[in-house]
């Protein structure tokens, strides 16, 4: 087991060597340059070359890289040319905004979708499958921006049940602040007593939660679906049932327990499909996280806001994964030995 988790955390490293790497080289090669963002319109020659000396531009390039390679290990990911403030504090104030979103939305996918997909499995072919499977199919059709505008016109614009945009009310948070303590409003709210601020933050929550949600709830469902099929027609699974146990004992810890493991990678899987998609959604929303700063990021050629965001999903998505892989031996003690 030691060797393994050795050998995965090695393979993590590797894996963001090879993203710090890659966003290296596209910020040297696409076009735009943070030299124009840093100056201004139409500067003179010099203000040009005092510029790249000041972000490290007129140095060889092996040694860009070696400096890029340096700090982002050390997590200075420099200066943000449109906040002008550290990029890492950005990202800390921004961040939590992201988790809270996409932590609430895969909770809910796991809630909804296993046992969704459980049922389906079990009354298969049937009108309960029939409507699970084509909800499913319309649900991976469907962009993620379309789910998220359609749910606005519904809910917001047809029904006036929830807002629009934003994370709490802008009115409720001047006339009821609390203090910003874990970063999720969901928590601070009730830390603070304020009961106000809790339900304006739970209804702007809502519509981009549900957002995400959608547009990944019909892969966990699909594929607890389909691997619960397959566990159903199991000896031992039909044993169980001509022993009299009862059905729901079979299905949910006899049969679902056999998908665990498969389940828990599409899991973790999914999750990393949450942080890409909540790039998009929260422009939608006007959600202010990590994904309205890495479009404004890539709008305005801020490349050290656009590394440092892309650096960070891809390090909390690859250690996610890294869980995941740790867990299969907590599902599975047989694993564990050599």
């Amino acid at each position: 087991m030691y060797r393994y988790v050795a050998h995965r955390i090695l393979l993590l490293i590797l894996t963001l060597i090879g993203v710090v790497t890659i966003t290296f080289v596209l910020g040297r090669v696409l076009p735009g340059s943070p030299v124009e963002l840093m100056i201004g319109y139409r500067p003179n020659q010099e203000q040009i070359e005092a510029a790249r000396a000041a972000l490290g531009l007129d140095l060889p390039l092996h040694i860009q890289y070696l400096h890029f390679l340096g700090d982002a290990i050390q997590g200075d990911f420099g200066i943000s040319l449109h906040t002008k403030q550290p990029v890492i504090t950005d990202i800390a104030i921004r961040s939590t905004a992201t988790l809270e979103l996409t932590v609430l939305a895969i909770i809910t996918v796991v809630l909804v979708g296993v046992p969704v997909g459980v049922i389906s499995a079990v009354r298969s072919n049937t009108i309960v499958d029939h409507v699970t499977r084509s909800i499913s199919i319309a649900g991976v059709a469907l962009p993620v921006f379309m789910v998220g505008i359609l749910l606005q016109m519904l809910l917001y614009g047809g029904l006036g049940w929830l807002p629009l945009q934003g994370r709490i009310g802008s009115l409720v948070l001047l006339d009821h602040p609390f203090e910003t303590v874990t970063g999720f409003y969901l928590v601070d709210t009730l830390l603070a007593g304020s009961s106000t601020a809790f339900f304006s933050a739970a209804a702007h929550i809502v519509l981009p939660m549900l957002t995400l949600t959608l547009a990944t709830l019909p892969l966990v469902t699909r594929t607890t679906r389909n691997m619960m099929m397959e566990v159903l027609q199991e000896d031992y699974v039909r044993t169980a049932f001509a022993y009299g146990i009862p059905a729901q004992h079979v299905h949910y810890r006899y049969a679902l327990k056999a998908t665990l493991i498969p389940l828990m990678t599409i899991v973790g899987l999914t999750f990393g499909v949450l942080l890409g998609g909540s790039v998009v959604v929260e422009f939608v929303f006007d959600w202010p996280g990590l994904g309205g700063y890495v479009v404004r990021s890539i709008t305005r050629s801020d490349f050290p806001g656009t590394i440092g965001v892309t650096l960070f999903l891809a390090t909390v998505y690859l250690v996610i994964n890294l869980v995941v892989d740790l867990l299969y031996f907590i599902a599975d003690p047989r694993l564990a030995s050599p």
